[in-house]
């Protein structure tokens, strides 16, 4: 495939929907901690139609079922480091499997993005919504590190951090991809312009912005209204395309674990999110393949605007910056 930032430069990548909604629609029960994750082990030919159920939407890019996969969750089912390391190989492997027939059906090919949920997935609580889990960097780090490498070791196209709800851990995950050698994107899960924490979500875009593997910053598994501004924000303010995946609008009851509320997403907002700078657009909980089929038109149309000449200036000086920056740091024998 061609590098990935090459593809965002040239227009918007149009994402996959809730894999855990669609295999529930499919009447696969995942009720149990590990959530959709079970199936890399229970039934992963059903991981596989899900992908392809988006896929044939019109989705480009396949999220791995490995958002709540983690050596501490699988250890609770029997599953030791080494079967761990095998299942979060398996749930790369099934998305390519998926995009590999879905290639065969139409000759389109597919990316591949390595799903890394935060912390409080694992817990199996809602805490994902709160960041309140009292962790420091260094223990997120030693967290997220081992499933970060072996995911990495399967070479899905793009690390994909998502539902981050805390500058902390935004700050943990963006130290450990630095150095792994493949692109990722940061993805917030925010109320409004904070982080679930509380936290101004503009100053997780400004951590990743001297971040070289990071490709693309912004939000899902919010609200979908009213995303332009902080959408805009995230691109001036990190020099990278956006990303926005927002959910239904229904609100996560941890407690009785459920969803609440009405549907808001409105397929037609992503003509604004790819206004202000988003390159990577599609759904997160409770989005189906039907709601991505609309996304799909609405960026096939060419109704989206391209990205507005200031800001598309704003993130080529934000990128100079970082290269002149390398380049002082290459000529200075201290260094």
């Amino acid at each position: 495939m061609t590098d990935l930032s090459t593809l965002l430069d040239r227009g918007p990548l149009v994402l996959d929907g809730g894999l855990a909604t669609e295999l529930e629609r499919r009447g696969h029960d995942l009720s149990d901690d590990l959530w959709s994750a079970r199936l890399l082990r229970d039934d992963p030919e059903a991981v596989v139609q899900a992908h392809l159920g988006f896929l044939r939407a019109g989705a480009q890019v396949s999220t791995t079922a490995s958002y709540q996969a983690s050596t501490t969750g699988f250890a609770a089912v029997g599953i030791d480091t080494d079967g761990t390391r095998a299942l979060l190989h398996r749930s790369v492997h099934l998305a390519r499997e998926a995009g590999s027939r879905h290639a065969a059906e139409t000759g389109e090919r597919s990316l591949v993005a390595a799903s890394i949920g935060p912390y409080g997935a694992v817990l199996a609580d809602g805490s994902e919504y709160s960041g309140d889990y009292g962790l420091d960097v260094r223990a997120l780090r030693e967290f997220h590190r081992p499933r970060l490498e072996w995911l990495a070791e399967a070479q899905p196209d793009v690390l994909a951090c998502e539902t981050v709800p805390c500058l902390t851990e935004v700050e943990a995950l963006l130290a450990e991809v630095a150095d792994l050698g493949l692109p990722a994107w940061l993805s917030l899960t925010v109320d409004g312009e904070r982080t679930r924490m509380g936290e101004p979500a503009r100053e997780a875009f400004v951590m990743a912005r001297d971040v070289e593997a990071v490709v693309a910053v912004g939000v899902n598994c919010c609200d979908p209204g009213g995303l332009a501004p902080l959408l805009s924000d995230a691109v001036a303010l990190s020099g990278r395309p956006a990303v926005a995946y927002p959910n239904s609008g229904e609100r996560w009851d941890g407690p009785a674990r459920r969803w609440v509320g009405r549907s808001g997403f409105a397929p037609g907002e992503v003509r604004d999110w790819v206004a202000t700078g988003a390159r990577l657009v599609g759904g997160c909980c409770r989005v189906g393949p039907a709601d991505i089929a609309a996304v799909a038109a609405e960026v096939r149309a060419g109704r989206a605007a391209e990205v507005p000449a200031d800001i598309a200036a704003g993130a080529a000086e934000v990128r100079a910056e970082r290269a002149s920056g390398r380049a002082a740091e290459a000529d200075d024998p201290a260094g």
